[in-house]
């Protein structure tokens, strides 16, 4: 019967399906526990990134080595690599590694902006915040994945479709964010009847087939709820950071506080809460009126046991035919500086 140095020996020579090299140059096998009279033997490996599809062959080649070295059955736990030994191999990470959306070796920060229900102004906080990062220097991406409800090209006035270049999907640059949508392959806003499972694989598209270049952000403008698509994407990215949208309202706050603990789950870190549509505040008067209520903000970031990032008011940017973006908040704007504030803030969290 194989013992536990042979084991050792044996799938240390196999390759972490992300960083490529062997699982003894990461000291991935962190645990082995062999029972002589069972023929049974029992390994731990640590990998880069864990439930993926790329652990699959991985897992079934452990399987196999193992039984032809004399075990009758086997048993598997993978977990994932510590953060210190990821940031170890980055630095020597070749560029197609780095630039590779879904490897754990990139610098990529992604942020995903959520909701508990559809209406509270997701999209339009996501917007701003990809152009208030970019008016801040930064190189930012935005994904609008949000399949069935896609607006993000018709909030920020983009009027050209990505291009295709070989295999590779071009997206569309506007106000200094690089955008991809299923908005730009839908003709005349067709609704969108496809599952799940179909889904599933144009968000796969959105990641490894669009040329997203250099970015410091990718923001993900997430389907309202906890369904499958939200799921899928909280599954494909590595690590991310989450934003939980609501209005003032109790009963919107409430919803709300589902998509955070999803995140949570997911082992995603929450960055924060932002409250929309918190006050509209007359021009003639400056008195604020709270037309959906108070506090939906305050009490949902309590609750999460996060910060509250900031409060949107109600409002309407300017735009001209020039320059035409229904959505987009100029920087000398009144929201447009609140949404800069919470763009530092970001920053500062961050620390890119």
């Amino acid at each position: 019967m194989i013992n536990e140095q042979e084991v050792r020996e044996l799938l240390g020579q196999l390759k972490d399906p992300f960083l490529h090299k062997t699982l003894a140059e990461t000291d991935g096998i962190t645990n082995v526990s062999i029972k002589p009279e069972k023929k049974h033997v029992s390994v731990k490996i640590a990998i880069a990134k864990i439930n993926t599809a790329e652990q699959m062959p991985l897992q079934m080649t452990v399987v196999e080595q193992l039984k032809e070295a004399g075990a009758d059955t086997v048993g598997i736990r993978f977990e994932e690599l510590p953060k210190e030994t990821l940031e170890k191999f980055r630095g020597s990470a070749t560029v197609s590694e780095t630039q590779d959306l879904l490897s754990p070796l990139n610098n990529i920060e992604f942020i995903s902006i959520a909701s508990g229900k559809g209406g509270v102004g997701k999209s339009t906080v996501s917007v701003n915040l990809a152009v208030a990062l970019a008016r801040l220097g930064k190189k930012v991406g935005l994904i609008d994945a949000d399949i069935y409800g896609f607006s993000v090209p018709d909030m920020m006035g983009v009027v050209e479709s990505p291009v295709v270049q070989g295999d590779r999907i071009i997206p569309v640059e506007r106000l200094g964010v690089k955008v991809i949508s299923m908005g730009f392959f839908v003709d005349d806003n067709a609704p969108v009847v496809w599952r799940g499972p179909m889904l599933g694989k144009v968000l796969d598209q959105f990641f490894r087939d669009v040329e997203w270049g250099e970015l410091d952000y990718l923001l993900l403008d997430l389907p309202p709820g906890t369904g499958d698509v939200a799921l899928d994407v909280h599954q494909m990215i590595p690590t991310s950071k989450e934003i939980v949208v609501t209005t003032p309202h109790p009963t919107a706050a409430f919803v709300a506080a589902r998509a955070g603990a999803m995140a949570l789950q997911t082992d995603h870190e929450l960055l924060g809460v932002i409250e929309n549509m918190s006050w509209f505040e007359s021009k003639l008067t400056s008195e604020r009126e709270f037309v959906f209520g108070q506090g939906g903000g305050v009490r949902l970031a309590e609750e999460l046991r996060t910060e509250l990032l900031g409060q949107i008011p109600l409002g309407q940017p300017d735009w001209n035919d020039e320059e035409f973006a229904p959505s987009v908040y100029g920087d000398d704007h009144p929201i447009g500086q609140i949404y800069t504030d919470i763009a530092k803030n970001i920053l500062k969290k961050t620390k890119k």
